[in-house]
């Protein structure tokens, strides 16, 4: 009998046993659930799980949801207080293109899987090779959960200084083996924070840049 991949047979990254995830879970009495599904096991996992629920009048009904496992992730705001600027990429993103996004290039805080990483230690890695700069001490800032109808992953939000003219030795923008080719963008605060909802249309730049201006780097200067 042939097994299903990440279920019962290694799939293309060894995982067997993704059918699993959720079955353990015993945090709300109102939740129990009953069967798990695994749909898609490629990079990341899509199941389908279905459990029953307790309303709140006491009724129990069965109910589905599929969800898409990615993994958890981290993203982190690069900033010089001094001269008032961040740091920001620029990167084709093919979900937003074919979502009307005009061209798809995308405007961002650097950010990326946690890959079994610590949280520090994955936003450091991933800002190094985003934007070639050393990131100074980290700051965490919170924890999101970005899109909780169908999404598992729960994004850890730092910030951290960088200084102009600083460039990790050999480093480039992106890596070519993940097919990265990345632009990176070195704004006045105030300038991105006026380009929010024009064309910076990504949801954690857009966090990171309010709580920088609100309660961060740039909340004196403006209070």
């Amino acid at each position: 009998m042939t097994g299903q991949p990440g279920v019962d047979i290694p799939d293309a990254r060894g995982r067997t046993g993704l059918d699993l995830a959720g079955r353990d879970l015993d945090g709300n009495p109102r939740v129990r659930v009953r069967e798990v599904r695994v749909l898609t096991s490629n990079w990341f996992v899509t199941r389908t799980t279905t459990f029953d629920f307790q309303h709140s009048d006491g009724t129990w009904t069965t109910e589905h949801r599929e969800t898409y496992d990615r993994g958890d992730g981290a993203c982190i705001l690069l900033y010089d207080a001094e001269a008032r600027s961040v740091l920001l990429t620029r990167q084709f993103r093919y979900p937003v293109y074919v979502n009307r996004h005009p061209d798809g290039m995308l405007i961002e805080a650097a950010a990326g899987l946690l890959d079994d990483d610590a949280p520090e230690a994955a936003i450091r890695r991933e800002a190094e090779e985003e934007t070639g700069r050393p990131v100074g001490e980290v700051e965490h800032v919170f924890d999101v959960y970005m899109s909780p109808g169908s999404v598992t992953e729960r994004l850890h939000f730092f910030a951290a200084p960088y200084r102009r003219g600083d460039v990790v030795s050999g480093a480039r923008a992106g890596l070519a083996d993940e097919g990265e080719d990345i632009e990176v963008l070195e704004l006045d605060v105030d300038d991105a924070l006026a380009r929010i909802g024009v064309d910076i249309i990504d949801a954690k730049t857009i966090m990171l840049l309010q709580w920088a201006a609100l309660r961060g780097p740039f909340a004196a200067a403006r209070s």
